[in-house]
């Protein structure tokens, strides 16, 4: 096994993207489980983990004139299952489609391959200022690979 003092940004399974989290004492309630604001904690980790895997990392986006930035204009959280203290998870993104401004993004948080927790996301392109921009042909490029084929997407 290697060893590294770099944290990872997790891996690629098909047209997933996996992260593996730990469940921390902060994370929780006073009963251990985990407080239903930290699933989307979790989701935004694995959304970004997602890009930078890809070569797409937020503080490059910023660089590039004019900047671009992201924000959640909808998310649709199922709780099935509660996470709880400890627990190893794995939160498994998968980029759908972009649509115009509009990223679609699902998502499912896991405990040993069972679903804890699912979302639909869809994330907006946006310039600085907070008006709505297209995604940069390098970005789409970058996230083409993982996208569902034309007619499958959500």
């Amino acid at each position: 096994m290697t060893q590294t003092d770099h944290p990872t940004a997790g891996r690629f399974e098909g047209r997933d993207h996996l992260l593996p989290v730990r469940v921390y004492y902060e994370d929780t309630d006073f009963t251990g489980v985990v407080y239903h604001a930290n699933y989307v904690r979790y989701f935004e980790r694995g959304r970004s983990d997602f890009l930078r895997l890809a070569g797409i990392g937020h503080a490059e986006l910023l660089e590039i004139d004019p900047p671009l930035a992201f924000v959640v204009a909808e998310m649709r959280l199922n709780f099935i299952k509660p996470a709880r203290i400890d627990d190893a998870l794995v939160v498994r993104t998968t980029y759908d489609s972009v649509r115009g401004v509009r990223l679609m993004i699902s998502q499912t948080i896991e405990r040993n391959g069972e679903a804890l927790c699912r979302a639909d996301v869809t994330a907006v392109c946006i310039h600085l200022d907070g008006r709505p921009r297209r995604p940069t042909p390098a970005l789409v490029e970058a996230v083409r690979p993982w996208l569902a084929p034309v007619g499958e997407a959500g």
